[in-house]
């Protein structure tokens, strides 16, 4: 009962956030409260259960230190011109029947790169939708294109803050996660590829607007030199350099590129580093406004509270009876399937990718590890689940933002065609994964 009136609280509190438009913390830190209370309830002391907290917390530095490093990474990239060089030539190549696989494959690259869903359907979304609206190609299409695309690299980055989350709950190594992500990742993206072919073939875009591509030109110094920090940050890590050291690499030469071939003062870069990219004048170049060090501080944030709410649980018990119901379900119908049912309920109710992660993850650790399956398991099946599926659901965030960036309609779902491929694809051929559905 008592823990029942906790989750109503955490609930009420964070669909209050999400109509005041207010941050996530204020309902984590209220919902944090209330487990608190039933732990002390429960005959722990508020000393014990603050132990608890922090000792998962300490697990979170490792994590927060990529965080720190994304947060640089998406604020370089935009000011030494590099999303803007990918965007230019990805206009440059388009013929009319391959606009819409340009399009995807753009997506893909860039949010694989900056590991973000938001950042990229803001800028790329917002580019190609204006192109498809202007050439006759159908919006809608254009926009469930995209969807897919963000949230193909929002799922497999290493630099995602997403699959760093999923890592952080379940206590598994998010380079290896991203390397079997890669793998069960190659069926639905060859699948979602031939279907846009077709897509792309029968909707081909009439004419390119060469305004955007002029404004391009008058916004950045659109030189080669500006692939230099997305090509350390995708090759390094192929010759065996660890992936926090390509990315160092990266945000060092997009500081080199900023200063040496944009023109930007060194402070000014060291600036937008932290603080965030800020366009000068009200051009095109506006759309990539954003990123810095600053920008991160929310989800570390999340994350701190997230892994408190992790050890409460884990050294309480509060979830052990709901967890036994879940690994019945498990043992009836697959670990696989009672984590997508999960997935979209909690997606459904938090509205939030965030907050479904950390539940999932918390109310499926024990059926997972009693039912025989592995953290690793369990890692793979939510970023195969709750990560992908958020898209799926018209008022989750994920999904409204997005398109709001893109001037779309939910209308644009039905076309997100590797958002369902890929857990569908995962159900079939899981069993040759880890031997279960």
């Amino acid at each position: 009962m008592e823990l029942g009136i906790a989750f109503l609280v955490f609930i009420v509190s964070m669909i209050g956030a999400i109509y005041l438009d207010i941050t996530m913390l204020a309902p984590l830190l209220i919902g944090l409260a209330a487990f608190l209370i039933v732990g002390v309830r429960k005959g722990f002391s508020l000393n014990q259960l603050l132990r608890m907290g922090w000792g998962s917390v300490k697990k979170s530095w490792a994590v927060i230190e990529i965080m720190a490093i994304i947060g640089l990474i998406t604020a370089t990239w935009r000011i030494s011109g590099t999303i803007t060089i990918f965007v230019y030539y990805g206009m440059k190549v388009i013929t009319p029947h391959l606009f819409l696989v340009v399009t995807f494959l753009l997506s893909c690259l860039l949010s694989y790169a900056l590991g973000t869903s938001f950042g990229v359907s803001g800028t790329v979304g917002v580019i190609f939708m204006a192109l498809a609206r202007s050439g006759g190609v159908n919006p809608a299409i254009t926009a469930g294109v995209v969807l897919s695309g963000v949230y193909f690299g929002d799922r497999c980055s290493p630099v995602s803050s997403s699959a760093n989350l999923v890592a952080s709950v379940t206590d598994t190594d998010v380079f290896e996660n991203v390397k079997l992500m890669t793998k069960t990742a190659i069926f639905p993206y060859v699948l979602t590829l031939a279907v846009y072919g077709v897509f792309s073939y029968a909707n081909p875009i009439t004419h390119l607007d060469q305004a955007v591509v002029m404004a391009f030109e008058e916004a950045f110094t659109l030189s080669l030199w500006a692939f230099v920090p997305a090509v350390l940050m995708l090759v390094l890590p192929l010759l065996k350099v660890r992936v926090k050291h390509a990315m160092l690499a990266s945000i060092a030469s997009g500081i080199l590129v900023a200063c040496l071939v944009q023109g930007v003062p060194l402070l000014d870069v060291l600036h937008a580093a932290i603080f965030g990219y800020k366009a000068s004048g009200d051009g095109l170049g506006t759309i990539l406004n954003g990123g810095g060090l600053v920008s991160m501080l929310e989800v570390v944030g999340i994350l701190l509270i997230s892994n408190s709410y992790s050890g409460i649980f884990s050294g309480t018990n509060m979830l052990h009876e709901l967890q036994d119901m879940l690994g019945r379900a498990c043992t009836r119908w697959g670990r696989f399937v009672v984590t997508v049912m999960m997935s979209l309920a909690m997606l459904s109710v938090f509205c939030n990718q965030t907050i479904s992660t950390l539940m999932c993850g918390e109310l499926m650790r024990k059926p997972y590890l009693e039912s025989g399956g592995t953290k690793e398991e369990l890692a793979i099946d939510m970023e195969n689940s709750v990560i992908p599926l958020v898209a799926m659901v018209p008022w989750a965030i994920g999904c409204s933002v997005p398109l709001a960036f893109m001037g779309a309609e939910f209308t644009a779902i039905p076309f997100a065609v590797y958002i369902y491929a890929l857990p569908v694809c995962y159900w079939l051929t899981k069993k040759k994964w880890f031997g279960e559905r």
